[in-house]
């Protein structure tokens, strides 16, 4: 299988029989359609806007033209192709609006670490975490980044992922995230998957601003986001709002200044501790407030107040083996928009399923099925500003979907770590 790879400037075409052979599970099995017809639906789960809500349809057809939905109802118009889907639930692709793929290592060690009782934080502040994988990113080619992101998003389309936003991070310095944002774009543009671009330079500290943060701080303002900005890949600006790593204040300098550069504001709030992160959040307007197992009720009236997007991430409390989950239910009562996500990452989380992390939010968050479903679908597209296009089965928006192996939407969480999923359409495209 050919494929698109930029390295200093160059473009090449190169040959991987190792990416090709991955990668034949998700050709199409025939060539590429004009338009495509779905029937024998048995039941279609998904946001309607006209509504404002989710909504379930039984013994319905959907026509796809030229990868948009054009038509759902009873009967639809005829189609060059057809795919009878047996009676079976179908529901929108996934939407995951928050991962750090671009990273070269798992990082194995920790775990078993975490698994003798040092805590995240421990392991941290010995040199592990993030900083562990900065020295890999920071000495690999953009090649062999290429590779290993290619193959990641390969694995998230296989479990009905569609869509998906990828930070950087991991680089810390210039030329390591422009690297890393460089790198999500080429896969981007040779892979079935959409992905959306985050610059996260305020991830950590590096190592070499250890005894000086605010001079990082600096190099970022001064030197990063205009950098990334002449870039023109990232979206969006992220910061990890923690002690430890970025406080309030610099935080706040980092995200004003990103959104004077057009980069618009994200945030890691109260993760491990309280630091009036998410009141930050709403202060500057920022799209999500992440994690936010730790929030108080001053945090949660003012992102609710302000509109700002909960993006809950179970798989993380699940992976760090806390009992930790965020307050879904006072975060709902107060009227905050949920999203879902999975927070993939080699160190604090190594899950890219949605569906688990579906069934983590009903057992752990006590999330009821279908606000699950919304989370993981409209409300996660919402937060990346693209509830336009993705995120719901509706007329004029891209047709990605899950066909699935399954008749009632609760069997995605009832069947907790196994997806029987038939197949995935993106684009108006059988991916598998």
């Amino acid at each position: 299988m050919g494929y698109r790879y930029s390295d200093d400037g160059i473009i090449v075409v190169r040959l991987s029989i190792e990416i090709y052979a991955e990668s034949l599970l998700f050709l199409q099995l025939n060539l590429i359609m004009s338009s495509l017809q779905l029937t024998n639906i048995g039941q279609l789960v998904s946001y309607n806007s006209k509504i404002s809500g989710m909504e379930t349809l039984e013994k319905i057809q959907i026509a796809i033209d030229d990868g948009i939905i054009t038509e759902i109802g009873n009967k639809v118009n005829d189609a060059d192709r057809h795919i009878d889907c047996k009676g079976k639930l179908i529901t929108p692709g996934f939407v995951d609006s928050h991962t750090h793929p671009v990273f070269l290592n798992g990082r194995e060690d920790e775990f078993a670490m975490r698994l003798k009782g040092t805590t995240y934080k421990e392991i941290a502040t010995k040199g592990g975490g993030i900083i562990n994988s900065v020295n890999d990113v920071r000495n690999a080619s953009q090649r062999e980044l290429f590779d290993r992101v290619f193959s990641r998003m390969n694995r998230f389309l296989s479990v009905g992922t569609t869509t998906i936003e990828c930070k950087s991070g991991y680089g810390l310095n210039t030329e390591s995230e422009i690297k890393s944002l460089k790198v999500i774009d080429e896969v981007n543009n040779s892979h079935k998957i959409d992905m959306v671009a985050t610059f996260m330079g305020a991830h950590a500290i590096p190592v070499e601003f250890i005894d000086d943060p605010d001079e990082y701080v600096k190099l970022i303002c001064d030197e990063m986001l205009p950098a990334v900005a002449r870039q023109g890949i990232a979206k969006f600006n992220d910061v990890f709002c923690e002690n430890g790593y970025f406080n309030i204040e610099q935080a706040r300098m980092i995200l004003s200044e990103g959104a004077n550069k057009g980069l618009v504001p994200r945030l890691h709030a109260e993760e491990f501790e309280n630091s009036g992160s998410a009141e930050l959040a709403a202060e500057l307007g920022a799209v999500s407030a992440d994690h936010l197992m730790n929030v108080n009720d001053v945090g949660i009236e003012a992102i609710s107040a302000a509109g700002v997007i909960a993006t809950l991430l179970p798989g993380t409390t699940f992976f760090l083996g806390s009992s930790n989950y965020a307050p879904y239910k006072r975060l709902e009562n107060a009227g905050v928009n949920i999203a879902l996500a999975t927070d993939y990452n080699p160190g604090s989380c190594y899950i890219h399923s949605m569906p688990f992390i579906i069934a983590l939010a009903c057992i752990f968050m006590k999330m009821d099925v279908m606000s699950a479903l919304k989370a993981a679908t409209f409300m996660s597209a919402k937060s990346l500003q693209l509830e336009d296009k993705i995120g719901s089965i509706e007329v004029g928006k891209q047709a990605d979907m899950v066909i699935w192996d399954l008749e009632r939407i609760v069997q995605i969480p009832y069947n907790v770590s196994n997806h029987p999923i038939r197949n995935v359409i993106k684009s108006g495209e059988l991916i598998f």
